[in-house]
């Protein structure tokens, strides 16, 4: 049998789908709320907002855990984990996933600009909420490159089999 996945179906590709999806629904609920700007409108948009946030938050602390787990024997870097630098991420995940996080941005920022105060004047609406949706991106790039990233062993010989109380050079 060939164990070689097909070019159509890739690991990841479900986080990386994921992500797809929710900026749709995302850009989707956020224009029609700053368009229409029923109340009705604004409920579905920061329901949105919120939900995605809240998902963006545990794949965030998800991926957290993970990539510390592997950073005991893999050299792991932040900004490869939840930005996509480097060669743990192949180009076109990196390309797709960062395009889905500045969409995720534009969009949050571009309603809540744009619908700053309430029809009666007063400031802030709901909307606002959809500056919290880029946790959403930024969660899910961590979970991608968490746990498909592809890391360089340590080049300093510490490994989690390392001894506990080793640290008496250090003063």
């Amino acid at each position: 049998m060939n164990d070689v996945q097909p070019d159509s179906r890739r690991e990841g590709d479900i986080i990386v789908f994921a992500n797809v999806v929710g900026t749709f629904a995302f850009v989707v609920t956020a224009v029609t709320a700053a368009v229409v700007f029923s109340t009705p409108s604004q409920w579905v948009g920061a329901i949105t907002a919120m939900a995605l946030f809240a998902v963006g938050v545990f794949a965030f602390i998800w991926s957290f855990f993970n990539a510390v787990q592997r950073s005991r024997e893999e050299q792991i870097s932040v900004t490869q984990v939840y930005l996509l630098l480097g060669p743990p991420t192949p180009a076109r995940v990196r390309r797709i996933m960062l395009s889905m996080l500045v969409v995720q941005s534009v969009v949050g920022l571009v309603t809540a600009v744009a619908r700053s105060e309430a029809e009666d004047g007063s400031p802030g609406t709901s909307l606002a909420v959809g500056v919290l949706v880029p946790m959403f991106g930024i969660g899910l790039n961590g979970l991608w490159c968490a746990f498909h990233g592809v890391f360089p062993p340590r080049s300093d010989g510490v490994t989690s089999d390392a001894a506990i109380g080793k640290n008496g050079d250090h003063g």
